[in-house]
C-alpha cells in the first residue's frame, strides 16, 4: 500500500504523486499542520485560502473513489508537523512507499529527505510536473552563461511551446513589447471588477477556524472572495481574458488609489497552488489574442510573466539555494519599519499599498516593486525581514517565487544574478504612474527638506553610500554622473535628510 502526500500548494488532480494512483490501496493524506501554518506568521486570508482550498479538492477526490485521509487543523489528535502526520499514518496503515511531489520550499525538501530513514520505507520524491521547465532543464540553460537573463530564457520557452510563434519568428516580428506596457493612469477608465466567489458552508467553517486559531497573524479575514476549487478559479481566468485583458498591458505598471485590482489577472494564487495550469492559462490568452479579444502587447506581456518569468525565477531558486537565501549585497541590516505592519505612514503610497495588502493578501507586481520593494531597497533594509514579509503578506508567495523576486529582483541582494542594476527610484516615477502623490504630505516635486518626498533624498542616499559596489555597473553610469555634477552642499543635504528619516523610524516616530 502506498502513501500519497499532498502538499497545500500541490491541488492538481494530474499532480505527479496522483499518477497511477491505485483507489482500493492506495492512501492519500492531506493535513493541515500547525509548523507549515506558523513557520511565518502568513497572512490570515492566505491560511483561510490554503485550507478551505484543501478541503475542496480532497471533497473532489474523495468523490472520485479514493481514499482520503484528511487531518483538519483543529483535529484533537493532530500531530502539528508534516513528518509527524506522516509518520502516525504510516503507523496506522499497512505502508510500504511514501510517495510526494516536490515541495516548493527547500527547507521542506530536505527535511522529506530524512524521512525514509525515520520510516524505515521507501520515500520517493517525485519532480513537479506542473512546470513548464525543470530545475534540470533550467541547469542546462544557465550552464556556461556570464549573464543569465530572463529575456533569452524566454524566448527558448517561447519556441519549445510555439507560443506566440510564426514557424521560427515571434508573432508581430518582436519578442517583448514592454515598452508599450508603461502607461501611467489615464482618466476615466473604467476598471471592471475582479472575481468574487461566495464563500459556501466550507469556507465559512474555515473562515471561524483562523479567526480562532490565528487571532494575532497579519491582515483582514473578511471579506473572503478568493476561489477555492478548480471550477471557481477557471472563471477567475475566464473573466480576467474576457474583461480586463485587453487593457492589461497599457496599464499594467499603473496604480491609482483605491482600486487595488486594475487591469491585473489576480490569479497568482490559483497558479501556485495548482487550482489553474500555466500551459491553460497561457493559451486561453493566446486564443484571445488570434480571436481579435486583445492586443499583442497585452497578450504577450501577460505571457510573459507565466511562461517567462515564473519559471525563470523558479529556475534561478532550485539552481542558488540553500546559498541564496543569505544573499545580502549590500549589507544592509535596517529593521523593517512598523508601517509595513501598521500602514501608519504619512507617505501614501506606502500606505495605501500596505493598507490593500492588508484588506487583500495581494498587491500588484508594481505595488510591491516599485514601492514596498523600492522603499526596502534605498532604505537598506536587512533581507531577511523584507523576505520575512513578503512571504506572510500575500497569498500567492511561496519561497521559490517570493525569494528571488525579493532578493533578487527587489533588492538587488544576489548583487546582480537576476537583474542587470537595482530597481531604485526617486519620488517621480511614483508621481508619474500613479494618483498616490495628490494625497500625500510630501511633494515629489521638493528634493530635500522637511516636505520633500523621501524617495527622492534616499535614492541619492543610496546611490551615494554604494558607490564602490555600484558605480562600475554600465547601467548606472548616469546616476554616478549626476551624483558627481552635486555640489558638497547638495550631498550633505541628501546625508542630513536621509539620516534625519532613519532616525525617525528607528524611533518610531510616525513618518
Amino acid at each position: 500500500m502506498k502513501l500519497r502526500l499532498i502538499l497545500g500548494d500541490q491541488l492538481s488532480r494530474n499532480i505527479a504523486s496522483l499518477v497511477g494512483v491505485d483507489a482500493q490501496n492506495d492512501i492519500i493524506l492531506m493535513c493541515e499542520v500547525r509548523s507549515e501554518a506558523t513557520y511565518v506568521k502568513h497572512h490570515k486570508k492566505k491560511i483561510a485560502f490554503i485550507f478551505s482550498a484543501m478541503r475542496h479538492f480532497a471533497a473532489e477526490l474523495l468523490a472520485e473513489g479514493l481514499n482520503i485521509h484528511y487531518v483538519k487543523y483543529d483535529a484533537p489528535n493532530n500531530a502539528g508537523s508534516l513528518a509527524d502526520e506522516v509518520a502516525r499514518t504510516v503507523a496506522r496503515y499497512d505502508i510500504d512507499e511514501v510517495i510526494v511531489t516536490t515541495p516548493g520550499e527547500y527547507r521542506l525538501v530536505e527535511d522529506i529527505k530524512g524521512w525514509s530513514q525515520r520510516l524505515g520505507i521507501t520515500v520517493t520524491i517525485k519532480d513537479d510536473n506542473r512546470f513548464l521547465s525543470s530545475p534540470a532543464e533550467f541547469a542546462d540553460w544557465a550552464e556556461g552563461r556570464k549573464q543569465m537573463r530572463m529575456e533569452f530564457f524566454y524566448r527558448e520557452m517561447r519556441r519549445k511551446y510555439s507560443i506566440l510563434m510564426d514557424h521560427n519568428d515571434p508573432v508581430g516580428g518582436q519578442w517583448n513589447y514592454d515598452s508599450e506596457n508603461r502607461k501611467p493612469p489615464a482618466a476615466g477608465l473604467n476598471l471592471p471588477p475582479t472575481y468574487k466567489a461566495r464563500p459556501d458552508a466550507v469556507t465559512q467553517e474555515v473562515l471561524e477556524l483562523v479567526e480562532a486559531h490565528f487571532p494575532d497573524h497579519f491582515g483582514e479575514l473578511t471579506p473572503f472572495h478568493f476561489a477555492v476549487t478548480r471550477d471557481q478559479a477557471v472563471i477567475a481566468l475566464e473573466e480576467f481574458v474576457d474583461r480586463r485583458l485587453k487593457l492589461f498591458g497599457d496599464y499594467q505598471d499603473a496604480m491609482l488609489q483605491g482600486e487595488p485590482w486594475m487591469y491585473h489577472s489576480h490569479i497568482g494564487l490559483y497558479l501556485n497552488c495548482g487550482l489553474l495550469d500555466p500551459l491553460e492559462c497561457i493559451e486561453r490568452a493566446e486564443a484571445a489574442y488570434h480571436a481579435g479579444g486583445a492586443p499583442l502587447n497585452a497578450v504577450e506581456g501577460f505571457i510573459r510573466q507565466i511562461l517567462g518569468w515564473r519559471e525563470y525565477v523558479r529556475g534561478i531558486y532550485w539552481l542558488k539555494m540553500p546559498d541564496y537565501k543569505t544573499a545580502n549585497f549590500f549589507n544592509a541590516k535596517r529593521a523593517l519599519p512598523e508601517f509595513y505592519w501598521s500602514a501608519e505612514t504619512q507617505m501614501n503610497c506606502l500606505r495605501q499599498c500596505v493598507t490593500e495588502t492588508k484588506q487583500n493578501a495581494y498587491a500588484h507586481h508594481i505595488q510591491r516593486l516599485m514601492v514596498l520593494g523600492n522603499f526596502a531597497l534605498i532604505a537598506g533594509l536587512d533581507p531577511d525581514e523584507v523576505n520575512n514579509w513578503y512571504m506572510l503578506v500575500y497569498a500567492d508567495a511561496y519561497e521559490w517565487v517570493e525569494l528571488p523576486n525579493v532578493s533578487g529582483m527587489i533588492l538587488y541582494a544576489d548583487g546582480g544574478l537576476l537583474a542587470s542594476k537595482p530597481y531604485a527610484a526617486s519620488g517621480a516615477y511614483i508621481n508619474k504612474m500613479s494618483n498616490y502623490c495628490r494625497s500625500c504630505k510630501y511633494k515629489p516635486s521638493v528634493k530635500n527638506g522637511p516636505t520633500a518626498c523621501p524617495f527622492n533624498y534616499l535614492y541619492w542616499d543610496f546611490i551615494a553610500r554604494n558607490d564602490g559596489k555600484l558605480r562600475g555597473n554600465p547601467r548606472m553610469g548616469f546616476m554616478y554622473r549626476s551624483l558627481d555634477q552635486m555640489s558638497d552642499e547638495k550631498r550633505q543635504a541628501i546625508r542630513d535628510d536621509s539620516r534625519r528619516f532613519f532616525n525617525a523610524i528607528e524611533a518610531n516616530e510616525k513618518v
